[in-house]
């Protein structure tokens, strides 16, 4: 046989002149397509590179949330995710800038990237003064004295960037890793890869506090089985919507309902192999079930002695709200829950900084601190890693009057508990709190290291989509952000 590429192969006499017959056609080019075709069929079944047999024997997926073992031993086993939403400012909160606030009024030295055409560049100084918590003398703003009291615990990571500098798409690049929607979230990855400890309570759950929008695109499963997307959690009255049994209907009579409806629902599953769809489905009926005990004993707090009431400011009207829901959170995760996702949008200062940071950090600061301080006194905080964090940060130039606008350049979050090293600042950004100048961490870095802190290692938790093993990073580079681990 000729060894002779297709490519690289004589031409026929009747190419030469341009000509060529429907029988050479078929001749030259049948063997490409049926490999074309032959690929395309192995995909579906194995994903690229398996064999024809492996491809026949392939049976369908299963999938489900039994507890998994990680990968490797890693610190945390549960994630809570207080996801600040809109993007908390930097210069005003974790990442002190003098030169900022002596320049304060004066056009920034530098280029900045900006929404606004002709938007301003003078320099607008933080109007709160910053201070030094714990044997680490970690530098904190006036506004959030109490995550001082746990300076110590938590890593700031002071040199945070992303792609994007509008909501949508950062929140997406924050959550998936993709500006994008349609891909799965953090959340749902971490329970494909570990499943749940608790098979009466969903294992990834979410509360939010509106916003129907941007909840759906921070909680999404996307191409990911639907059985491991977030679960909307409500804070008062029934924690899922509809979930207490009608008062018209006995214990009992829901109970043979429930064994008839899902006969009917698994022979019908049984006949669509290929719709994972309704396998998920199904365990969520059975879920809800479970849940309508064990759930509503969860968000019942009245079990809570009043130091600890007290603790997440439960008892005034400012810190309720949060207060509950970070409680809820302990409870949680405390219960088996593996992802908890606390999902707040009012961090959006694009005027009245001032007032409108300060209500925030005061709804904010107390319950948070009282997460962390608690999680530590009853000895969950070793195996749960907290992150806080917004999609960006606000720029050092000044808007409107007294706001700032989005800043995707260089912004700040941090990380507690799970592996985490207290007390430790990560990055930087330069004087004016603009870029980050050193050790930059990407989301696709943010995500690696969340991955790695649970056990995981971000190449090797994957899914297979459309012809390819797709994972949380993408084909972007990742690096574990070594810097804040213990």
């Amino acid at each position: 046989m000729n060894k002779q590429s297709w490519f690289s192969a004589p031409c026929s006499p009747a190419l030469t002149h341009g000509v060529m017959t429907r029988r050479q056609a078929v001749a030259q080019f049948g063997g490409g397509l049926a490999g074309i075709a032959c690929g395309w069929l192995l995909a579906q079944a194995k994903g690229w590179g398996a064999t024809v047999a492996q491809a026949t024997a392939a049976a369908p997926a299963a999938f489900d949330l039994s507890p998994r073992p990680s990968q490797f031993a890693g610190r945390a086993r549960n994630v809570i995710f207080l996801y600040m939403g809109g993007g908390p400012s930097q210069m005003d909160l974790l990442d002190p800038k003098p030169m900022l606030t002596r320049h304060d009024g004066k056009p920034i030295p530098q280029s900045i990237t900006q929404r606004a055409i002709g938007g301003s560049t003078l320099l607008m100084g933080s109007p709160f003064k910053f201070s030094r918590h714990g044997q680490s003398g970690l530098e904190l703003s006036e506004l959030l004295p109490h995550l001082g009291r746990v300076a110590d615990d938590i890593a700031v990571i002071r040199s945070g960037v992303t792609t994007r500098i509008d909501h949508g798409e950062a929140l997406l690049m924050m959550h998936t890793g993709r500006p994008i929607s349609g891909f799965p979230s953090l959340g749902c990855w971490v329970t494909y890869a570990l499943g749940t400890e608790n098979n009466n309570l969903p294992a990834y759950v979410a509360m939010p506090d509106s916003d129907p929008e941007r909840t759906r695109n921070a909680i999404s499963s996307g191409w990911l089985p639907a059985l491991y997307q977030g679960t909307p959690f409500n804070t008062k009255g029934n924690p899922i919507t509809d979930l207490t049994r009608p008062a018209t209907m006995s214990a009992a009579q829901q109970e043979r309902y429930l064994r008839v409806m899902q006969g009917l629902n698994r022979r019908h599953a049984a006949a669509r192999p290929e719709l994972n769809e309704l396998d998920a489905r199904i365990k969520n009926f059975e879920l809800a079930a479970r849940l309508q005990v064990e759930a509503m004993r969860q968000v019942d707090l009245s079990t809570e002695p009043d130091f600890i009431r007290q603790l997440y400011g439960l008892e005034q009207e400012t810190t309720r709200k949060f207060g509950t829901q970070c409680l809820l959170a302990r409870r949680l995760v405390e219960a088996g829950v593996r992802f908890v996702h606390l999902i707040r949008n009012d961090w959006d200062h694009h005027g009245k900084l001032r007032e409108s940071l300060t209500r925030s950090t005061l709804e904010t600061d107390q319950p948070v601190a009282a997460l962390v301080q608690d999680l530590k006194q009853r000895g969950l905080l070793e195996s749960t890693l907290v992150i806080w964090a917004g999609e960006f940060g606000r720029l050092p130039v000044v808007q409107g009057t007294d706001g700032r606008d989005h800043n995707p350049a260089g912004f700040s979050f941090w990380m507690a508990g799970g592996g985490v090293r207290g007390g430790t600042v990560y990055g930087a950004t330069d004087d004016f709190g603009y870029a980050s100048v050193q050790d930059s961490v990407t989301m696709a870095d943010f995500h690696a290291t969340v991955l790695h802190l649970l056990g995981l290692r971000h190449e090797r938790v994957t899914f297979p989509f459309e012809g390819r093993d797709e994972s949380l990073v993408g084909i972007e580079r990742a690096e574990v952000v070594r810097g804040i681990l213990g």
